[in-house]
């Protein structure tokens, strides 16, 4: 009977009514716009990710993967001296074409290592620059007019222009080269490599612990976000919706930290932890080490007399 009458019943009104779908090209129906949190936690993952990759191109063949994790940290910090050192145009671009080379013989994808370097401080390095190539901060012979002042020109200088680019050039070169560093050692190995120079051990234990903090705080917060929604029933996607969330999460978030480090510390001295990263392989000096110390020694003292030669 009870069956019978299910079946005779109609289905509901708002199953069987229609409405407006979105089409691919957006002009029909109303795109509902994403909450400001979930874009960035989006970002926080796609971190996560990034870091997940940078640990598989550092098991890559390549050839900064094969260097010693040591070698390499002192040599880059070398070139990273000589590039800070270099005045001339030209020989930083020539600086920053190596880098391309180096990440290519690396294994890396040349399209995402530009990306990766010019993304964010290199292009912020030139906003913040371009002032200072107009006339009106740097004097010196108009290349290209933009107004006229009692008479004279006034634009971008020729002098302006040299100096922003000797900024961009020397900045995109520097972090190219340690974005080599990072992207081709595997990060325990790094940390490893910074306690062999002699680089504090509070300071190689405060870097290792917030470089493994935040990848934990970042999948805490998507873990507390997705459950909120998950329990969340209708839009709740306005942005007061989201600052009341963010607010109610950072006491819980700190709560779970302080919590969380209390038993990893305990952790680790129970396991017999005194302050010092190691690895797993030891560091271990070949012939391929040898001759990359020769050759970036080698590259640094050409560039600094190339660019003595020059007069910067």
């Amino acid at each position: 009977m009870t069956t019978s009458t299910a079946q005779s019943q109609p289905a509901p009104a708002w199953l069987l009514q229609r409405e407006v779908a979105l089409c691919p090209c957006g002009c029909i129906g109303k795109r509902r716009k994403g909450s400001y949190v979930a874009k960035t936690l989006s970002g926080a993952s796609g971190v996560l990710r990034q870091a997940m990759s940078s640990d598989d191109i550092a098991a890559q063949p390549g050839l900064l993967q094969r260097l010693d994790p040591r070698i390499k940290l002192v040599s880059l910090l070398g070139l990273l001296v000589t590039v800070a050192l270099l005045r001339s145009l030209p020989l930083l671009a020539g600086a920053y074409v190596v880098t391309l080379v180096l990440a290519a013989a690396s294994k890396l994808s040349v399209t995402f290592f530009i990306k990766r370097v010019w993304l964010f401080i290199p292009i912020f390095t030139g906003i913040v620059v371009l002032p200072a190539t107009l006339s009106i901060i740097t004097p010196g012979h108009v290349v290209l007019p933009l107004w006229t002042w009692h008479g004279q020109p006034q634009g971008f200088t020729e002098q302006g222009l040299h100096s922003a680019g000797l900024i961009i050039t020397r900045v995109a070169t520097s972090i190219s080269l340690v974005v080599l560093l990072t992207l081709t050692t595997p990060w325990v190995r790094l940390l490893a490599a910074l306690r062999s120079i002699g680089v504090p051990r509070m300071f190689v234990l405060i870097i290792g612990m917030a470089y493994r903090y935040l990848f934990l705080l970042l999948d805490t917060v998507d873990d507390m976000y997705t459950a909120r929604k998950a329990r969340t029933l209708g839009g709740g996607g306005d942005s007061a919706a989201g600052r009341r969330f963010v607010a109610a999460s950072a006491g819980t978030l700190f709560g779970k930290a302080h919590q969380l480090s209390e038993e990893v510390h305990q952790a680790m001295l129970a396991r017999g932890y005194t302050g010092d990263a190691r690895s797993l392989q030891v560091f271990r000096l070949r012939r391929i080490d040898v001759v990359w110390t020769i050759c970036a020694a080698a590259g640094a003292v050409a560039l600094l007399l190339a660019d003595r030669g020059l007069g910067g």
